[in-house]
């Protein structure tokens, strides 16, 4: 159990963090900015082997909506991944400077648009796979599946969080940097460090939350409008809780 936990959960917690602190570039300088990013990479290459079955599986099995849109999200993350990748080996100054590479201007405005939709993928990933994190949370603390009062107080925190999700995307203009502008707004990171981090895991909350429930509504709408696409729901359902129990 403990295992698992730390390979299902724990190592993408890991690398969302390294992701996080690497945004803070103007805080952290280059070279610990270089070396958060290489720890990323490590871990990522370490999720991959992980989950490396399900690469095999891709041409397994039925295709419904979600697990197209899963797949879908995966290729671009996978897609977004390498250009981040490619871009921090050419345009490093630290870790790969002894590489014969030019460097490009171009490139670094390149890496920095990846960086910033990765962070709204991850989000949505976590929003796509919220079931299942919640399965093997509850699985590893020995919780009942079912609370009506947790239930609802949950409920609350993620209306919260959304909405301070919103916030967040007009604290640090976002919306910006996702569409390639041009802005002379940057975080001061002598002024204050800690709320910049709230406020990015706030704007990777908001998909996050808007993927989970989007697709919560999708399955409702499903099942009510056929039996046999309810019987899959639950059949969904029953499997994560199995993996959680086997993890």
């Amino acid at each position: 159990m403990r295992s698992a936990f730390a390979t299902r959960l724990a190592l993408p917690a890991a690398m969302a963090l390294l992701l996080l602190f690497s945004l803070a570039y103007w805080w952290l300088d280059n070279l610990p900015h270089e070396i958060f990013g290489t720890a990323l990479f490590i871990l990522l290459a370490w999720h991959i082997a992980v989950n490396r079955f399900w690469f095999k599986n891709l041409l397994k099995g039925r295709y419904d909506m979600r697990r197209a849109i899963t797949v879908v999200l995966h290729l671009l993350l996978i897609a977004n991944m390498l250009v981040l990748l490619l871009t921090s080996i050419v345009i490093s100054r630290s870790v790969f400077a002894a590489l014969p590479i030019p460097d490009s201007i171009y490139l670094r405005d390149i890496h920095w648009f990846a960086a910033y939709w990765v962070m709204m993928i991850v989000g949505v990933h976590l929003g796509l796979h919220w079931s299942r994190v919640m399965a093997l949370v509850r699985s590893a603390l020995g919780l009942a599946p079912e609370n009506a009062m947790r239930t609802l107080l949950l409920r609350i925190l993620t209306l919260a969080v959304a909405g301070f999700g919103i916030r967040s995307f007009a604290v640090l203009g976002v919306w910006a940097k996702l569409t390639f502008s041009y802005s002379l707004d940057f975080w001061d990171f002598t002024a204050s460090v800690t709320p910049f981090f709230g406020h990015w895991a706030g704007v990777v909350s908001l998909p996050a939350i808007v993927t989970h429930y989007g697709m919560v509504s999708w399955r409702k709408r499903r099942s009510t409008a056929s039996p046999a696409a309810k019987q899959d729901g639950a059949i969904a359902e029953q499997d994560a809780l199995k993996k959680a129990k086997r993890a």
